[in-house]
């Protein structure tokens, strides 16, 4: 299984390894960085390469490479759902998961990585079970183990390794009992010059922050289930229940965890919730060059977007650009070519739009192509898919516990060809 984890920053520095089975030698990486400079952008670097006697798995966040090296044939996403589990065990213990923090709280990742791998294999996983394992460090806790010479190792085994449902601690007790659900949804679409959709899907997570009393079974339930047809579960999920009634039975993990992640990928499902209007034309014989776009909601449900950003990379001709908002602010760095417009919250009775002109090399031609638009953009309380949570009902235990559910939508890869 997996044999040695390094971690890589974005300036290619190995900053942590760690070797379960056999010490493999740094020289692996050398395969790894190569394949780093052959991408232009970090997110390109392929997840799987295969090298003489290893293959290196590898996953991108918060600007680490986390990097598996495996030397036998394994299912590959279940390497990369392990390291997506090691960077969030990270973000829990510490709160953020970046080279500083990890360098600074190198025991503790080191006593987490031998908990959640034994031998190579996928052990302590769930973040409740590792806390009773591992204590996060607390300032408290730092200053008494260097005090005393003592660890963050708990005395005791937890009390859900050994039980039914591993992801569950037994006696948890809380004074306010409460029940949060984000339905957070990602929309990657690509739109044409006509305003016509080229490709276009949702991702999206149900994440859970439960804090309740005793062994709550909890069971949730949908408005419109047929549109979840790409699901991953949670373990703590019953999945015949969900192929039979199409309804969410578990006894939930303590805290917070992700439910469910889907994936909607029917064209005619997957609503577009801004549009773009542009007029960016180049003159062969002219200096000079137009540009203007407006953004407007469309098929929002009557929501407003919010936190809207615009960007867009200019051909390399173009030298400098004199544009006006209506709102908002906007810069072009006249050396990267990026041009980006925050404008912030849409109102739909004064559509934001962004005119000007651009200064173009003299003598250059008229640029091949005209630029992409790239739009960030978030809808709260709209899941864009339709979905809806119908109710969420609690067995086995006698209190009312407090319920919320919150809708998200925002924008993933978002981009208007021109």
């Amino acid at each position: 299984m997996i044999h040695s984890l390094f971690l890589i920053n974005s300036s290619g520095d190995i900053f942590l390894e760690k070797h379960w089975k056999s010490v493999v030698s740094r020289s692996v990486c050398d395969y790894f960085f190569e394949a780093q400079e052959r991408a232009t952008e970090a997110e390109n670097v392929p997840p799987v390469i295969s090298t003489p006697h290893h293959y290196l798995l590898s996953v991108y966040r918060h600007k680490i490479f986390f990097v598996a090296v495996i030397q036998t044939e394994v299912p590959p996403l279940f390497v990369i759902e392990f390291l997506h589990r090691v960077v969030d065990t990270f973000q829990d213990y510490f709160g953020v998961c970046s080279e500083p923090v990890i360098k600074d709280n190198v025991v503790v990742v080191y006593e987490v990585l031998e908990e959640m791998l034994d031998n190579g294999f996928p052990l302590a996983t769930e973040s409740n079970i590792l806390k009773e394992l591992i204590k996060p460090p607390t300032i408290l806790r730092t200053v008494v183990n260097t005090i005393t010479g003592s660890t963050n190792v708990g005395d005791q085994l937890p009390t859900g390794q050994l039980s039914v449902v591993p992801w569950r601690r037994t006696g948890v007790k809380y004074t306010n009992n409460e029940a949060y659900f984000d339905v957070i949804e990602e929309i990657d679409a690509i739109i044409d010059k006509s305003g016509s959709t080229i490709t276009a899907e949702i991702q999206g997570v149900i994440d859970a922050c439960v804090k309740l009393t005793g062994m709550p079974d909890l069971t949730l339930s949908f408005m419109n289930p047929r549109l979840l047809d790409d699901v991953s579960f949670h373990p703590c999920v019953r999945f015949k229940r969900w192929e039979s009634e199409r309804i969410l039975s578990f006894i939930p993990p303590d805290g917070n965890f992700r439910l469910l992640s889907y994936h909607v990928s029917a064209q005619n499902l997957v609503a577009i919730p801004v549009y773009v209007k542009h007029n960016i034309s180049f003159r062969d014989s002219s200096s000079l060059g137009r540009f203007e776009i407006t953004v407007g909601p469309k098929q929002t449900m009557g929501k407003t977007i919010e936190g809207v950003i615009v960007t867009s990379q200019m051909p390399k001709g173009v030298l400098n650009m004199s544009l006006t908002p209506s709102q908002g602010t906007h810069t072009f760095d006249p050396v990267t070519k990026m041009l980006s417009w925050d404008v912030g919250k849409i109102n739909p009775q004064k559509l934001p739009s962004l005119k000007g002109t651009m200064s173009l090399q003299a003598g250059a031609s008229k640029p091949d192509e005209n630029p992409t638009i790239n739009l960030q953009f978030k809808i709260q309380q709209l899941a864009i898919s339709g979905l809806k949570v119908n109710r969420l009902d609690m067995y086995g235990e006698k209190y009312k516990p407090f319920k919320g559910i919150k809708y998200m939508t925002k924008a993933g890869k978002f981009q208007v060809r021109t």
